[in-house]
């Protein structure tokens, strides 16, 4: 048995591409349209792991998808939680649970998708702003 890949219903197939692909810096590796079937499947995975995929389905005809957290959350490993942070907050992201320990930070994707980010390794030391930031929302 093999993981392929985890599927996440979106919205908005651009929108969410800018928040997967721009902001949480996946890499695109194949995007696949179905027209009889009317939907778009885009398949993204972290740099240097194209093992571990997600795949965003857009339904061309409208859909309001409700209990996202029911999904639970993705997780990826990065290198610096500080500077990943700063990169998607740059994009317009907020920051539901900031790094205030240096290792674990939640975000959520423009469908509501709860994102776990952990720091690679040994937790970095706690600083500023991040020691001092509250929880906003949910994750």
């Amino acid at each position: 048995m093999k993981y392929l890949h985890t599927m996440v219903r979106v919205t908005d197939l651009e929108t969410s591409l800018k928040f997967y692909r721009d902001a949480l810096g996946l890499e695109v590796l194949r995007v696949r349209e179905v027209p009889q079937g009317r939907f778009t499947l885009a398949f993204l995975a972290a740099p240097g792991d194209s093992q571990a995929q997600v795949e965003l389905t857009y339904n061309w005809d409208p859909e309001n998808y409700t209990g996202g957290r029911n999904f639970g959350h993705l997780a990826y490993a990065v290198d610096d939680i500080y500077a990943t942070c700063e990169r998607l907050q740059s994009h317009g992201v907020t920051i539901n649970r900031p790094p205030r320990d240096g290792y674990m930070a939640f975000v959520r994707s423009p469908d509501n998708i709860s994102i776990e980010l952990l720091q690679r390794g040994d937790p970095l030391p706690p600083r500023a702003p991040w020691v001092d930031m509250p929880n906003v929302g949910s994750w």
